[in-house]
């Protein structure tokens, strides 16, 4: 199965599925702010990726407006936050058939072109 975690709104995702031809009838693609994030699938992005951290945004607005820079989070608190507010999931979150690709970084973006 193959799908993208992406928001609508974000130039950076929408450069990023242009970039790698991602489309429709190839992807699954879930905008996460229209269609949240459930439990069983932060699951699976866990398992793919090693930890919730990995998957975590600390550049999202509202990591320092809540104070959540200042906090020490540990596993459960990285999964509380993006369950709850889809700005703390790093994106693009891009699943190639049992490999993850999380974030923008052109290296983890180069190897996502690489496993297509």
């Amino acid at each position: 199965m193959n799908k993208i975690y992406y928001l609508s709104s974000c130039s950076t995702c929408s450069r990023i599925i242009k970039d790698l031809g991602i489309t429709p009838k190839d992807f699954i693609m879930q905008d996460i702010k229209t269609e949240k994030i459930t439990s069983a699938q932060l699951e699976e992005m866990k398992q793919l990726s090693g930890s919730y951290e990995s998957l975590f945004s600390r550049v999202a607005l509202k990591y320092r407006q809540l104070g959540l820079d200042k906090m020490k989070l540990n596993e459960a608190g990285y999964k509380k936050y993006i369950l709850e507010e889809y700005t703390f999931l790093k994106r693009p979150v891009i699943l190639i058939g049992k490999q993850i690709f999380v974030g923008n970084s052109k290296s983890t973006i180069a190897a996502a072109k690489t496993a297509l």
